[in-house]
């Protein structure tokens, strides 16, 4: 006669002697739930996941909220939804490499940290912080210490302003409620109107600056990523001292960094329009 274990999530599987990981009727089913959100690039409902796998929703709730508390997935607040979550792309030897993504960015971020003589970042937005994907230094001996895997606030970094400033603004306003606007310097920006009104210069202009906003003497420059869709996927950056970096040299490292943006984005399929 099978003796029975008791799992997480209430869900109970026989152990016998046959058993294996791949058997395990929970470990089955949360693969189900990430294979099911990855068809489909974007979010399902509970009743869609539900509908999909043949389970109830009870099931897939349980599973769904020990999957978002360890971010493997996330719960969209704009609209109830899941999606994919980045935990996904810190697994393992920082995961994004097996995905692609930091794969792919390594030539551009090489070009980028030549041609500015300082850090270059790749990053994607997690829950209204930045996580750093992939990163290449300069020759330099004073340089910004970062580290793949590293996580930032959004709201006071280059990286992470590219990235709000073209997200839907309930998602947005979602993320300023939850998270609120934390002053890390005197230069941090802690409203919500100041904030967007950042943002839409940063659409208009293509491209963000930290004029020291997270740490006093830092000084970074970002532009964004799109995927073949016109999504924006992810961010470049320049970061460097401000006492090299200086306000008078943005300008020409904005150029560069959303010109190696877009020779990203094309890569990765996009098509920017006639009009730019």
């Amino acid at each position: 006669m099978d003796s029975w274990e008791v799992v997480s999530y209430g869900e109970t599987v026989p152990r016998t002697a046959k058993d294996s990981p791949y058997q395990v009727q929970v470990l089955d089913r949360v693969l189900a739930i990430l294979d099911a959100l990855a068809a489909r690039e974007g979010e399902m409902s509970l009743f869609e996941l539900a509908e999909r796998l043949d389970l109830h929703k009870s099931t897939i709730h349980r599973l769904l909220m020990v999957l978002a508390r360890h971010r493997l997935v996330e719960r969209r607040p704009q609209n109830g939804k899941y999606g994919l979550g980045l935990k996904l792309f810190e697994l393992g030897s920082k995961a994004s490499n097996r995905l692609g993504l930091g794969e792919r960015a390594r030539p551009h971020l090489e070009r980028l940290a030549a041609a500015a003589g300082e850090t270059a970042h790749l990053c994607m937005l997690d829950g209204g912080e930045v996580v750093y994907l992939a990163k290449v230094e300069p020759t330099r001996t004073i340089r910004v210490p970062s580290s793949v895997g590293q996580r930032n606030p959004a709201h006071c970094t280059a990286v992470g302003k590219a990235l709000l400033a073209h997200l839907p603004e309930s998602e947005l306003d979602a993320l300023i409620r939850s998270r609120g606007l934390k002053a890390y310097t005197r230069n941090t920006i802690t409203t919500a109107a100041l904030l967007k009104r950042e943002l839409r210069v940063i659409r208009e202009r293509g491209y963000a600056v930290d004029d020291e906003e997270i740490e006093e003497g830092l000084r970074c420059v970002g532009a964004p990523v799109r995927d073949h869709s016109g999504r924006v996927v992810a961010s470049l950056s320049v970061a460097g001292p401000a006492f090299r970096l200086t306000r008078a040299k943005i300008p020409a490292v904005a150029r560069l960094v959303t010109r190696i943006g877009a020779a990203m984005s094309a890569e990765l399929g996009h098509r920017a329009s006639p009009t730019g």
